[in-house]
């Protein structure tokens, strides 16, 4: 199965296509701020690419969240759009699972079945998107006890790094350097797939991402504007 992936949950935008789970290419920004700019133009380099090798889009992948409120909306538009168009389904994956991915990929470390596994997305402050023993929740981190976990914990992702600086038990371990990355979500979608998991038309016309937390507008300080 040849599944376009999406990935536009933090500041790094990407975009993948995958094979039977398997990565055959990715265009990925780790600069931030681009999405709605760059998302459009690496799906159809992807696309032509794709087509040139003779391979057939079946679904579409999207990193559903938690993350940034304009991120997964750009990411999600997209997706239905795409599937609309190509009349194929749309399989969600949680993002916190491909930040795990990311991580057992990208990381030098050889996890152990016990070892306790924590994503963190920045949430603005000291609070972050986590899961903790199966449960998504946003935390606001005051120390390691914020979490109720005990054994070896390795702690990643965007929203780790500030909490790095205030954790000093030294069996919580931080892991730089691992954002979510459209590659992974192929990994978790094929999962999906296999299973027969996934969106359908009358569906997708009703899904949003998971924002986890409402989202709340700033007042603009524009003239005029309230």
């Amino acid at each position: 199965m040849t599944i376009l992936c999406i990935e536009t949950s933090t500041s790094v935008c990407s975009a993948a296509v995958c094979k039977d789970g398997e990565p055959i290419s990715q265009c990925i920004c780790r600069e931030g701020s681009n999405h709605a700019r760059l998302l459009p133009r690496y799906i159809q380099q992807l696309l032509d690419e794709s087509k040139q090798q003779g391979l057939c889009i079946d679904a579409v992948a999207l990193s559903e969240g938690p993350g940034s409120y304009t991120g997964l909306r750009i990411g999600t538009s997209t997706a239905k759009g795409l599937c609309y168009g190509l009349n194929i389904p749309l399989i969600p994956v949680p993002t916190l699972e491909v930040l795990c991915e990311a991580a057992k990929e990208l990381s030098a470390v050889s996890f152990q079945p016990s070892d306790i596994l924590i994503p963190m997305i920045d949430a603005r402050r000291m609070e972050v998107y986590t899961a903790v023993n199966g449960e998504t929740k946003a935390v606001v981190v005051e120390n390691e006890e914020s979490f109720s976990v005990s054994g070896e914990v390795y702690y990643f992702g965007d929203g780790a790094e500030k909490c790095s600086k205030i954790f000093t038990q030294p069996h919580w371990h931080y892991i730089p350097d691992i954002v979510p990355e459209a590659r992974f979500v192929g990994v978790l979608a094929q999962a999906k797939a296999s299973k027969g998991e996934g969106l359908k038309a009358n569906e997708i016309a009703y899904y949003e991402p998971y924002y986890l937390k409402e989202f709340i507008a700033a007042q603009s300080h524009v003239k005029g504007l309230k």
